[in-house]
């Protein structure tokens, strides 16, 4: 035996036929921890120890597949048929305050089957669910140019900073980040000279060129619990608003809702939203239904990422 076939062996804290007569035994036998120490005439600790190292050291390779049912299966086949969307990505039920974990294997499989290379851009929106993704692992895009779709806004949670969001996407994905270092509705002589300001136009600029957007989708402005500070909620132009993407809101058909200071907002227009490529809606939540039902029906995204009780929700909603 060589050096090279003795190392793992070496680096191993059990001889590798111990480790594979535990993992044999529970595995294929399936004998219990407590039966395998006695047949071993170990510890059941040490015996949780042997099926742990067996698993690091390769001589147990566990598979979780998951159903078809939920990614190609009717159900998502139905949903993006009913919302006129190219495709959705299903995730289980959703539980829990924290979405970030749960959406994020659903979006990583869109991000992967979006074919992004070095030198694309992904735009990123506001929104406590994209932010919550964005630290989840999504895939590696090196090259890939990360830039916020909406300027920053001065409520203090972290998801209303989309330059914070996109920092931490470009860090998990191996991407370059592009900041907007933009007020998301500034003052009128302030809206005009960014126009002019290099960096800012340098993302503006981004935007009609991206390959892939990430967008939350934002529920009915009136019945939020938060929503950005320069958005008049009660505004009379937002009474007729069941959702918004990047803070551009849309009525039940999907039109474009204004609301007073809207002209100068700096993010992607709809009208830029419904020419990208890969436009990923990433939403959740009875109270997003209708929000979703209208955005799709607008053409401001192309793929949906949900869990399965929304998606049926939504077929509800389209019947």
């Amino acid at each position: 035996m060589n050096a090279a076939d003795a190392a793992p062996e070496a680096q191993a804290r059990f001889p590798q036929e111990l480790m594979y007569a535990a993992a044999s035994q529970y595995y294929l036998e399936d004998a219990t921890q407590a039966d395998i120490a006695k047949r071993l005439g170990v510890s059941r600790a040490t015996v949780s120890r042997l099926l742990t190292e067996a698993r690091r050291h390769g001589i147990v390779e566990i598979r979780v597949h998951r159903p078809t049912t939920l990614e190609e299966g009717p159900l998502a086949a139905e949903v993006a048929a009913a919302l006129g969307l190219r495709r959705v990505f299903l995730v289980p039920r959703v539980g829990g305050p924290a979405l970030g974990p749960w959406l994020a294997p659903g979006l990583a499989r869109a991000l992967a089957a979006a074919g992004l290379e070095s030198g694309d851009v992904l735009l990123v929106s506001s929104g406590s669910t994209v932010y919550e993704c964005a630290r989840e692992s999504l895939g590696r895009f090196p090259g890939v140019t990360i830039a916020p779709a909406v300027g920053g806004q001065e409520d203090p949670q972290p998801w209303f900073q989309t330059n914070e969001t996109t920092r931490l996407l470009a860090e998990r994905v191996g991407g370059v980040p592009s900041y907007l270092y933009a007020p998301a509705q500034p003052g009128p002589e302030l809206f005009y000279s960014l126009q002019h300001e290099p960096s800012v136009r340098k993302v503006m600029d981004l935007w009609a060129h991206a390959r892939c957007a990430i967008v939350g989708v934002g529920s009915p402005p009136l019945t939020r619990q938060v929503v950005p500070a320069f958005v008049p909620r009660h505004a009379d132009g937002l009474r007729d608003a069941v959702g918004d993407v990047c803070s551009r809101f849309y009525d039940r058909d999907g039109e474009p809702v204004g609301y007073p200071g809207s002209e100068r907002l700096v993010a992607t227009s709809l009208e830029q939203l419904r020419r990208i490529p890969v436009s990923i809606a990433v939403a959740v939540g009875p109270e997003k239904v209708l929000s979703i039902v209208a955005g799709a029906r607008g053409g401001y995204f192309n793929q949906l990422v949900t869990d399965a009780l929304t998606a049926e929700s939504l077929l509800s909603a389209t019947r």
